[in-house]
């Protein structure tokens, strides 16, 4: 009998492999949300006519943290992911093509605030992130 529920418990892990989690990159509720946030803090530091809504991306921050988790990612891979180089430099040039992409002039603040006023306007998740002064 013992046998039997051996085998039984080996063909029921043999059935059900355990799927690998992608990387949080390619995760695109994570990735793109990081994106936003991103983007919406270069908002607030290139323009000076608006600021972030501090407390609403620390929730959001936290938030996303959260949902990582119950996709199954552990804080340490979360803390990988967040503090890789080589993420940070694939973000910034994902950062990069957004803004270009929007006629955003890197050594005009006022491109900057255009954008920023266009994403409150529309309420965007960036949007959503920002305050006009």
């Amino acid at each position: 009998m013992r046998g039997l529920l051996i085998a039984f418990g080996v063909m029921a892990i043999l059935a059900n492999p355990v799927a690998a989690k992608p990387p949080l990159r390619d995760v695109p509720k994570i990735d793109n949300a990081l994106l936003d946030l991103g983007i919406a803090d270069i908002i607030r530091k290139q323009c000076p006519d608006i600021s972030a809504r501090m407390l609403k991306a620390l929730n959001y921050v936290w938030g996303l943290k959260a949902e990582a988790g119950r996709l199954g990612y552990t804080d340490a891979e979360i803390d990988a992911y967040i503090d890789s180089d080589a993420e940070k430099t694939r973000m910034r040039a994902r950062g990069d093509e957004f803004f270009k992409a929007r006629g955003v002039e890197t050594s005009d603040p006022q491109s900057y605030c255009a954008l920023g006023r266009a994403e409150i306007q529309k309420s965007s998740r960036i949007g959503s992130l920002l305050k006009a002064k």
